[in-house]
């Protein structure tokens, strides 16, 4: 016989959150939102508030912070979340600032719980409760006093039908608030400013009963209210889309769009993979980039640009900005500097999933780490991984282009070390042929399977990368001149579509 309670779970409404609580906000439970000033308490709780207060189901929201609760709400009224129509019918404030400031908390107490008894709220707020916590370490005994008013507290709170949110101002360095024991669920709110970037985080430290999502994760705050980003969780269970079960035999090949590369890839790109195409500048990156998308369109798949340099009218063909129009690409742009990987995960991943998009380009890996805010540039490489993982997870296949400083000397394929994390690379680079510049390209790796490993000349004709055949008798790669070369300027030419 089962005998388990079940506990039911209120969705807070706030994107994101009820994700990473495991699935919203246990019935009845009693909730601290704790952090340091400027973090997005108040906010956040307003924003539970008013999506979850019905006139059947009041919340009661009683501030100690000595402000008024009309100045408070023309701020909060700011927000799309906020409904005039609320005050005084599903939503009532109450203002315990004079009561805290005696340093008594009998009036306190008393007053909570009249209020409490005369409406019977489903939802009780109190902000700020360090305004009571300071106002009795002012008085002589308010140790004591304190200590006795939360084992009343808490005893009330036992007993009323209620889910209640404990607000407070709470900086890091701290201690502990003195309910963080008996809380049930506890969010921890902090931001970090680095230079001109200011990035949000939260963490769930305690939820009772709920399979909680771990680590620290990103939320903003717009107009909408906040929403919240869940840290990417990489899985790896041996199933189709691990790594190390890919079998690309068994995967159908994507066309490149660049006649005469799928070839070199042996027989396309296996459809889920992600490949690098690294390079110095002007070398063709972002036009081998605009094929592959195109390709996909006229095979009937959708794409996905996320574009971090510049915006499609400054370096994409108008064939892209044309399909962008259309609905068949979809586009992120953005020059933000206080970007987090899981922000940028969440809409990625958002837009696949709404478009159906089987095709994605990252323009460029060098300037997605300058957009990410400096606070995760340290963590780079473990961000991207865990980027790429939940993209292979989803079955699409992912073209990152990377920026490359053309040294003559070395051979790298990332200014970061993450081409391991890809599962094909091609190489882009700049030889020098009877004192001119041409460029060559080769195919590095491609996982699992067979491909050409020849070194072949390439021009940019009309806007189209036109590969011709491969050089021969040529000294290295690394520094290396080319004594002679079948690859002439005819042989490129005539190689076209």
């Amino acid at each position: 016989m089962d005998n388990k309670v079940s506990i039911q779970k209120l969705a807070t409404g706030v994107p994101g959150l009820d994700a990473i609580l495991g699935g919203g906000v246990p019935e009845l439970s009693l909730n601290l939102i704790v952090g340091t000033p400027g973090t997005g308490k108040t906010t956040l709780a307003h924003q539970i508030m008013f999506n979850l207060a019905t006139p059947e189901r009041p919340a009661l929201f009683f501030s100690a912070l000595g402000e008024p609760a009309l100045k408070m709400l023309r701020y909060q009224q700011q927000f799309s979340f906020f409904d005039a129509s609320k005050i005084g019918t599903a939503i009532h404030f109450f203002n315990l600032s004079d009561d805290v400031s005696t340093g008594d908390f009998d009036p306190v107490l008393a007053h909570i719980v009249e209020e409490v008894e005369a409406i019977s709220p489903a939802l009780v707020f109190i902000d700020s409760f360090r305004s009571i916590m300071v106002g009795a370490n002012r008085q002589r005994e308010g140790a004591i006093k304190l200590k006795l008013f939360l084992r009343h507290l808490g005893l009330h709170f036992a007993s009323w039908d209620a889910t209640t949110f404990l607000i407070g101002e709470f900086p890091s360095d701290s201690s502990p608030p003195p309910l963080l024991t008996v809380a049930d669920g506890v969010l921890v709110l902090e931001q970090h400013v680095a230079r001109n970037s200011m990035v949000r985080k939260m963490q769930v430290l305690k939820m009772r009963g709920e399979a909680t999502l771990p680590g620290i994760h990103t939320f903003r705050i717009t107009q909408a209210g906040i929403e919240v980003f869940p840290a990417a969780v990489v899985r790896d269970d041996g199933g189709e889309h691990s790594q190390a079960a890919v079998a690309p035999p068994t995967r159908t090949r994507q066309t490149m769009g660049v006649p005469g590369l799928d070839e070199m890839l042996g027989g396309g790109l296996p459809a889920g993979y992600s490949i690098l195409v690294a390079g110095p500048s002007g070398s063709g990156k972002t036009i081998l980039a605009t094929a592959f998308l195109v390709e996909g369109v006229l095979r009937g798949e959708a794409g996905i640009v996320v574009a971090f340099e510049q915006t499609p009218s400054q370096s994409w063909t108008r064939t892209i900005d044309e399909l962008v129009s259309a609905g068949r690409i979809g586009l992120i742009n953005t020059r933000s500097l206080d970007l987090s990987i899981d922000e940028i995960v969440q809409r990625l991943v958002d837009m696949i999933q709404t478009m159906n998009a089987k095709r994605v380009v990252i323009d460029s890996l060098s300037g997605f780490k300058l957009a990410v805010a400096p606070s995760f540039r340290e963590d780079f490489r473990e961000s991207l991984f865990r980027m790429i993982s939940v993209l292979s997870g989803i079955d699409v296949t992912v073209l990152m282009t990377s920026e490359l400083e053309d040294r003559y000397t070395d051979l790298r394929f990332s200014p970061n070390g993450s081409a391991f994390l890809t599962d094909a690379i091609i190489v882009q680079r700049y030889i020098e042929v009877e004192s001119c510049l041409k460029r060559v390209m080769a195919v590095v790796k491609v996982r699992g399977s067979a491909h050409s490993n020849e070194l072949r000349q390439y021009e940019i004709v009309d806007g189209k990368i036109v590969i011709g055949t491969p050089l021969t008798n040529y000294e290295g790669l690394l520094g290396g001149r080319p004594t002679q070369s079948k690859a002439s300027d005819a042989d490129t030419r005539g190689s076209g579509p």
